[in-house]
């Protein structure tokens, strides 16, 4: 029996297997673009040492978004808070490195 509007035909166990996977597939790929979207990381070398410095955007009323360099063990150099709006590039992060970790700009 063919398929139809009001009786559609029924999901066997593999076809409704494929559906879930791919249903969590995109949700999965909806979380992991999100995640791209609000947490972004650049490395740059500052004199002799390598320096992670991190951006993290909080999704709140008011948005704003975490700056934060760390040393090459992880361990925290410096912390900033800045606008949501603040683009983390190379060079940016090369600036604010090499501005002594100021306000960035």
């Amino acid at each position: 029996m063919g398929r139809d509007k009001k009786n559609p035909k029924s999901l066997d166990a593999a076809a409704f297997r494929t559906l879930v996977k791919t249903a969590s597939e995109v949700l999965r790929r909806h979380e992991q673009q999100r995640h791209a979207l609000l947490h972004k990381n650049v490395t740059v070398d500052v004199g002799d040492e390598t320096v992670t410095i991190t951006l993290d955007i909080v999704p709140d009323d008011d948005l704003y978004a975490d700056l934060k360099a760390f040393d090459a063990l992880s361990e925290q150099l410096v912390y900033a808070r800045v606008l949501a709006v603040f683009k983390l590039s190379k060079a940016s992060a090369e600036r604010w490195a090499e501005g002594g970790f100021g306000t960035p700009n």
